[in-house]
């Protein structure tokens, strides 16, 4: 009997080791949506497990969610595009140290028969007051993404305040990118999207981008570890091993190399070590 219940504790103690193990080297990434819908997780991830042995599972949300998961300690890792919002959860402790890691661009996107007369400008600060202007109908994302963040610092530069003409000409989806654009074709609005969402999306219909080159529509991405000082729940060491790969040469390689329809959807610009 005393051999029967060593061997049980001994396999109880083996089983808790084996659960710990498999914890930390299991971790939760709160992204925004661009990543995921373009597909590029599922050309990055195998690439980084098949070299670590870490499994990354990701929650894609817009980024203001991504940003209020992470502060409710419920990922490892943060990655988004709104550096405001992500310096902010840094400085209030919840991220240990956020790197640049990639940049596309933003771009709008309208029907062919471009009721606002915006195709060709570079200028979105002009676009959008033509657009306003017009009464053209235009879809927001309404969810306090980085998408969204950014629409509204650009309407303020514009002068415009679009939400008084809410449910106007200006209609606020609550939707993540893929659905807004989904609505936006149907109702024959303008959208602003991300680059890769656009590129990768594949109810185009007659829609063109419009709009583009704007030094304003830049759409920096950001890597933060969540901090275990805030959440001592946290797999630190697996989330900065996440960090570090995708800015190191090989991850800024891989980022660099992920295509879609020969197009290059995100540029790496971590600092060089």
């Amino acid at each position: 009997m005393k051999l029967s219940h060593t061997f049980g504790a001994s396999l109880a103690a083996l089983t808790i080791a084996t659960s710990a193990l498999a914890s930390e080297q299991s971790i939760i990434v709160q992204s925004t949506t661009s990543t995921a819908n373009s597909g590029l997780y599922d050309y990055l991830l195998p690439l980084f497990q098949d070299k670590t042995g870490i499994q990354v599972n990701v929650v894609a949300v817009g980024t203001g969610q991504a940003i209020r998961n992470a502060q409710n300690c419920d990922g490892d890792v943060l990655l988004v595009h709104a550096k405001p919002a992500e310096e902010k959860f840094v400085e209030a402790g919840f991220g240990v140290t956020r790197t640049d890691l990639m940049y596309n661009d933003f771009v709008v996107v309208g029907p062919t028969g471009d009721p606002a007369q915006v195709g060709g400008l570079t200028d979105v600060q002009e676009a959008l007051g033509k657009i306003a202007q017009a009464g053209a109908l235009f879809a927001s994302r309404g969810d306090d993404s980085g998408t969204h963040k950014k629409e509204v610092a650009l309407w303020a530069e514009t002068g415009v305040d679009p939400t008084a003409a809410s449910g106007d000409w200006y209609r606020e989806t609550g939707s993540g990118m893929g659905a807004t654009l989904n609505a936006g074709i149907g109702m024959g609005a303008y959208v602003m999207t991300d680059r890769a969402t656009w590129i990768s999306f594949a109810n185009k219909q007659d829609y063109e981008i419009k709009v583009q080159g704007d030094e304003d529509l830049f759409n920096q991405y950001g890597v933060i570890p969540v901090d275990p000082g805030k959440c001592p729940s946290v797999q630190i060491e697996a989330a900065q091993t996440f960090a570090d790969w995708l800015t190191s040469q090989e991850g800024q390689s891989a980022i660099a190399a992920y295509k879609v329809d020969d197009q290059q959807l995100f540029f790496p610009n971590a600092p060089k070590n």
